[in-house]
């Protein structure tokens, strides 16, 4: 898509005066050439040999999650799912801060991006980003939907962000737990950040807010990755960051709808962003090669460490964090679809990366299966992706994406079974966590073995194979896979102690039960669904 030539038209002034923000200077959609110049110009990066700008985020180099909050009114009081993860904020908090916040900003020279999130025309939410970063606002213009120019000329925006890195809470006076905050009113329709200049905050709490509003629409939000075969075939991964979502949705054999969050109408499956944020700690040509060449000029580096004498990037030093990451257009993959959208899904890949090494690396799931192992989103954090993450760490995080679900999780379980019914859409669950031993003993499947699952799952390989029942996890295992050894499908045989295994197994498998007690009024044949140990 051609950038819409910057325009600041009346209606655009009178937006940001009602708004009530007097910056002394404003940038309103630059192109990524000018916003890469500004830039380097203020010392916010540096362009390195790949083309792309390299930046570093400072202290804070993941999601800040227990710093995130939502706006206790009468619209969220009774429909958000308060407690650890969406952390209620009073109204007159939240207004004491956005009048600091526009005093703060006051005669300072700010950068905004108007567009969308969501590519399906009828179901997308219209966001101003105002930034006062200019790499940020490169970060705003490569994630989100840009828009034409028809589209900008007349945009109104439904939900304002205001971003500012350089402004801090005093948590004793605004109630805040930190310096750093990530309030999201969603009655007001703004979300301020203030404190951290981590660029991930940005994308999720707008994400946040679809997740909020869809359901009310018969749309179900979810955290996945989506691509589409040569036969028109969509397909959905499901994962938290490091599982593979984007890597394994990045085939170059099929079209790729987006890489980390989507809805799913009567009409189809539709991508939320205009770009992609991608992993790339140890990224390599060989094993991800669209990645490697989207990383060029207009994309953004995230803490990747850079040679000061030949200004290349050591994908390989996680010395500022192992959550290196590459924003970039949809654009920049050769196999991305315009528009972002494909049809029902025929395949559901569930991922998770177990750190026990216990689960099957492939196993097939009923619909009440699919919907206990949704609810249940059981996986690893690993390093880097939130703050104090240094090693891989169990958990389960509900609907695959628990920091950006503010609604029940039944909410969205019943929308995902909804449409398995509806459509005959057939689950796997594959594991790209380790094998032959937990963390720090075993290995990590290889993902040339994840890929060749995959891509059985996605051509019906595995409708024509043999399963066997894994009675303690209740799981349907493939005695064969084209491409994958039959003794790295099953996860025991990988292992040097079996006793061990045992252990471990009927650990994890405890973990899924009592997890899933905090789930109250749950269909019983979604509970029988689950592990038996």
């Amino acid at each position: 898509m051609n950038d819409p030539k910057s325009t600041i038209t009346t209606k655009f002034v009178s937006q940001i005066e009602a708004f009530g923000i007097k910056p002394s200077k404003i940038h309103r959609n630059l192109s990524s050439e000018k916003l890469v110049e500004i830039a380097v110009q203020k010392n916010e990066g540096m362009l390195i040999t790949t083309g792309s700008l390299a930046v570093k985020t400072g202290k804070f180099t993941g999601r800040s999650p227990d710093d995130r909050y939502i706006v206790d009114d009468d619209e969220t009081h009774d429909t958000v799912d308060w407690g650890k993860i969406n952390h209620p904020f009073p109204l007159d908090r939240f207004d004491k801060i956005l009048n600091k916040m526009k005093k703060f900003v006051e005669g300072k020279e700010l950068f905004v991006f108007d567009g969308f999130v969501g590519a399906d025309t009828e179901n997308r939410l219209g966001i101003r980003v105002i930034n006062d970063h200019s790499w940020q606002s490169l970060f705003a213009r490569q994630l989100f939907v840009r828009p034409s120019a028809a589209e900008l000329e007349n945009h109104e925006p439904d939900f304002t962000m205001m971003c500012t890195n350089d402004f801090e809470a005093i948590p004793e006076v605004d109630g805040t737990t930190s310096n750093i905050f990530i309030l999201i009113n969603l009655t007001k329709k703004i979300v301020l950040i203030g404190g951290t200049s981590y660029a991930g905050e940005m994308k999720k709490s707008m994400f946040t807010i679809m997740n909020y509003l869809l359901p009310k629409r018969g749309i179900f939000p979810m955290h996945c990755s989506a691509n589409i075969g040569k036969e028109g075939d969509t397909a959905l991964f499901f994962g938290l960051s490091g599982t593979g979502k984007t890597s394994l949705s990045a085939d170059p054999n099929r079209m790729l709808i987006g890489d980390d969050e989507h809805g799913w109408s009567d009409r189809g499956v539709f991508n939320f962003e205009g770009g992609c944020y991608a992993k790339c700690i140890n990224l390599n040509q060989e094993s991800e090669p669209q990645i490697w060449s989207a990383i060029k000029s207009g994309a953004v580096l995230e803490n990747v460490v850079i040679d000061k004498q030949t200004l290349k990037p050591n994908f390989d030093d996680g010395s500022l964090t192992e959550n290196t990451r590459a924003a970039y257009p949809l654009e920049y993959i050769p196999t991305a679809i315009f528009p972002s959208v494909g049809g029902n899904p025929k395949v559901i890949v569930f991922l998770t990366a177990d750190a026990l090494g216990v689960l099957p690396p492939v196993s097939r799931l009923t619909k009440e299966g699919a919907m206990f192992h949704f609810m249940s989103g059981y996986t690893s954090k690993l390093a880097g992706t939130e703050r104090g993450i240094k090693e891989p760490k169990a958990t389960f995080s509900e609907c695959f994406g628990a920091p950006f679900m503010p609604r029940p999780a039944e909410v969205y379980a019943n929308l995902l079974g909804d449409k398995i019914r509806k459509h005959n859409t057939v689950v796997y669950l594959i594991n790209t966590g380790w094998s032959g031993g937990q963390y720090g003993v075993g290995k990590r499947v290889s993902i040339k073995y994840s890929r060749a699952m995959v891509t059985a799952a996605l051509t019906g390989s595995l409708d024509i194979v043999k399963y066997r029942h894994d009675d303690l996890f209740n799981l349907d295992v493939p005695t064969e896979c084209p491409g994958v050894p039959s003794e790295v499908l099953d996860p025991k045989a990988t292992w040097q102690d079996k006793g061990a295994y045992d252990l471990s197994s009927k650990k994890l498998a405890q973990m899924f039960v009592d997890n899933f007690a905090k789930f109250k009024n749950v269909a019983t044949e979604i509970v029988n669904a689950g592990t038996k140990p």
